[in-house]
């Protein structure tokens, strides 16, 4: 009775509240509409791997050649066909050089020979250049070959190579179809903490909270009220978003509906509870405004993926990203819709935003009751 009395009046509060409200439904829309149609990206460093069936002096010098350039990174030698997916699929390669077993014999002969390189379309930007660079290497390695050819036996041969590029989970490679995605998670970032914030701080500021400190109700159900009430307003949001993001730009969905809606629901709760620990260590609406945007809303567009892939980012950033819980829904949100990969890639990203839930409820638990002892 008396959760639900406090949530009762949390929501009148925030009816009452109509310029806040009508912040947190449409602001989050008109970025959508900025950052879809505004934002276009150029990454580096591409993490390949090599499925060479060939396995001869000729189908190394090729693999050396990528890494050669330095637009490419050796990360894994592949042994057995289902590995190209795995690898894909994962996150664990952004390029899979496919060289065929009778690459080498073919070239002995002067005869034309197909090598594939499979592209993570994901990133559409890094799909581009990957497909560029791998295009201009190939090119670059058949002319070498034509040329020692011509010095050992003084007549020019065909081009032998020929690059077939095949970019997988986003073939057009636009822009839009991960901009939109990635949204998702950094406009949940921005406004619900932000809104959960000054919901409390105000009650200090009034000093109504004294009254919360004197009443028999736990801190633990004084945070509980308040997250419910802007937990639901933020899964609305995210639902809004979502359904606008997807039809209006018609982003591909090829993931699971339930997973995704369950993830969101764990990220809502993320974000509602810095919020309020947010409010525990503030005193005025200003000083919440202003953490809130640091703790949030900055490292949501620098260290989520969003606007740079964190692995271009230098080693000791790439693992302080891993402070923050919008990179795990930008995984799952990017995952789910262009990739469509199951629980069993996922399952890490969606148990840290659990985790991040729960921690977070409990430290504002303890702060609060400080305050109240």
């Amino acid at each position: 009775m008396i959760l639900s009395a406090l949530i009762r009046k949390e929501y009148h509060e925030i009816v009452r509240d109509r310029v806040t409200l009508s912040i947190a439904i449409f602001l989050p829309l008109v970025l959508l509409f900025l950052f879809g149609y505004g934002v276009s990206l150029d990454v580096e460093d591409i993490s390949l791997a090599v499925y060479d069936q060939d396995r001869s002096q000729v189908s190394s010098q090729l693999a050396e050649a990528f890494t050669a350039s330095g637009y490419f990174r050796l990360n894994h030698q592949l042994e057995f066909d289902s590995e190209v997916n795995e690898v894909l699929d994962s996150g664990r390669a952004t390029a899979v050089l496919i060289i065929p077993p009778d690459f080498s014999s073919k070239i002995r002969m002067d005869r034309p020979v197909g090598v594939q390189v499979l592209i993570d379309g994901s990133f559409s930007a890094t799909a581009l250049i990957v497909s560029n660079y791998a295009m201009s290497i190939i090119e670059r390695y058949s002319t070498n070959l034509a040329m020692n050819r011509i010095t050992q036996q003084g007549y020019p041969v065909p081009e032998r190579i020929q690059l077939v590029a095949r970019v997988w989970y986003n073939a057009p490679m636009k822009s839009v179809n991960y901009i939109v995605p990635g949204l998702f998670a950094v406009l949940l970032m921005a406004f619900p903490p932000m809104l959960t914030a000054l919901s409390i701080v105000r009650e200090k500021e009034r000093g109504t909270i004294e009254q919360i400190y004197v009443s028999p109700i736990t801190p633990a159900l004084f945070i509980l009220g308040k997250i419910v009430p802007y937990a639901t307003i933020a899964f609305l949001e995210m639902l809004l978003i979502l359904v606008v993001g997807t039809f209006w730009f018609h982003i591909p969905f090829r993931g699971n509906l339930s997973l995704l809606m369950g993830a969101s629901l764990l990220y809502v709760l993320v974000t509602v509870g810095m919020g309020v620990f947010v409010s525990t260590i503030t005193r005025t609406q200003l000083g919440a405004v202003l953490l809130s945007l640091v703790a949030t809303l900055m490292p949501s567009f620098l260290f989520s993926g969003f606007l740079f892939p964190i692995a271009t980012m230098p080693y000791m950033m790439q693992l302080y990203t891993f402070v923050f819980p919008v990179r795990y829904f930008n995984d799952i949100s990017r995952d789910l819709f262009l990739k469509g990969v199951g629980v069993e890639y996922l399952w890490s990203n969606v148990l840290l935003l659990a985790i991040y839930a729960i921690a977070l409820f409990l430290l504002a638990t303890l702060r609060l009751k400080k305050k109240v002892a």
